[in-house]
């Protein structure tokens, strides 16, 4: 079985959409979409993914289950409980009507704040970080790799602890149309790793496509090969230069680059 996942375009984050860049990016993607032989499509609730798949469903003339969980990776931790943790992103807004700091998401932290804290790229260790203490990281990420091990065992893939049972094996091709961070997740389940690697050492650009495919290489016992991690061939072949978005500045003097 193979599984694609697919982030969306170019995103308009304050309207949940597409920019005009990122639905020339869809299109791009939907001209090559036949060539990966989708079966079966899974998508975001979010309108950028929904937006994106969009494109590509109406040439497959599929319809997508939209999956809840899908959602960009929403666990976040309170810099308020431990104060350590506020140099993981020491740019917090503080709230004027509390006077404490907000939310944070997880995975937008300070590469000087996850240089001294080797925990974080334990596999079980980052459990114990004091942003995971601090927040719902571990109930999230529980929650959406269950939900999605449910999902591969209804084609015939139960995990049992770092491997996977075939109760029936098969060669389908599965598509999820989602987001960098929540993608970043799931690769850290298949792969066995702390979501806190992928998190900060990948970047898939919009409407790349990454691509795992199971290995039986015992009958009955299967693991997940990767094999392309944000592929965009599609805008190579329309000569579309890819969005930055993903990416913070190469160097921190091109301030025309995301900061």
């Amino acid at each position: 079985m193979r599984l694609l996942f697919i982030r969306h375009g170019d995103p308009d984050y304050e309207h949940d959409t597409l920019t005009e860049k990122g639905k020339v990016e869809a299109a791009l993607l939907a001209k090559r979409i036949k060539d990966f032989n989708i079966d079966d499509v899974y998508v975001s609730p979010l309108g950028r993914a929904q937006a994106t798949a969009r494109y590509s469903l109406d040439v497959l003339q599929k319809e997508a289950k939209t999956m809840d969980w899908l959602k960009e990776f929403p666990a976040e931790f309170d810099p308020n409980v431990y104060p350590d943790a506020r140099k993981a992103f020491p740019e917090y807004p503080i709230n004027k009507e509390t006077g404490k700091y907000n939310k944070h998401g997880i995975w937008d932290i300070y590469p000087s704040y996850y240089g001294q804290h080797r925990e974080l790229f334990d596999r079980d260790g980052f459990r114990e970080s004091d942003i995971a203490k601090a927040g719902d990281t571990c109930e999230v990420y529980d929650y959406v790799t269950g939900e999605f091990d449910k999902l591969l065992a209804e084609y015939g893939y139960e995990r049992d602890g770092d491997i996977y049972h075939v109760t029936k094996a098969n060669d389908k091709v599965i598509a999820f149309f989602c987001h960098f961070g929540i993608s970043s997740v799931l690769l850290s389940h298949l792969w066995n790793v702390s979501p806190f690697v992928p998190l900060q050492y990948l970047a898939m650009l919009p409407t790349s496509v990454t691509e795992i495919v199971t290995e039986e290489r015992q009958e009955g016992i299967a693991t997940f090969r990767t094999l392309r991690i944000g592929d965009l061939t599609h805008l190579t072949m329309g000569g579309e230069e890819p969005s930055f978005s993903a990416r913070y500045c190469e160097m921190f003097t091109n301030t025309d680059e995301r900061h």
